[in-house]
């Protein structure tokens, strides 16, 4: 599938400007993803608010909780110094695949 391609090329912990949409420009991290839908949540950007009832068996307060909402991967690039770019592959002197940005050629 194409979209597997654009989320398999993201890691958790990365640097990641929103490239597109109403959160244009906003820049965070890379929390989690859902791989099978390709949507990435961002820290920090596409807040939302829910209202969640107490739930004691797990040891939840209830009250007005404020979290991520998910963006799809295609609005999404890796950041290097504040630019974004894209992600490529290549071999390193011991064999190893890593990843490295195609506008800067540093490793990731």
């Amino acid at each position: 599938m194409a979209n597997d391609r654009t989320t398999s090329r993201l890691r958790v912990g990365d640097d990641l400007i929103v490239t597109s949409g109403a959160h244009a420009g906003s820049t965070g991290k890379l929390l989690r993803f859902n791989k099978d839908r390709s949507r990435v949540f961002v820290e920090g950007v596409n807040k939302i608010r829910r209202h969640e009832k107490p739930q004691p068996a797990l040891g939840r307060d209830g009250g007005i909780i404020e979290k991520e909402a998910s963006i799809h991967s295609s609005n999404v690039a890796v950041s290097v110094n504040g630019q974004a770019t894209r992600v490529g592959y290549r071999f390193n002197d011991e064999g190893k695949k890593v990843r490295f940005a195609k506008s800067t050629g540093e490793a990731l």
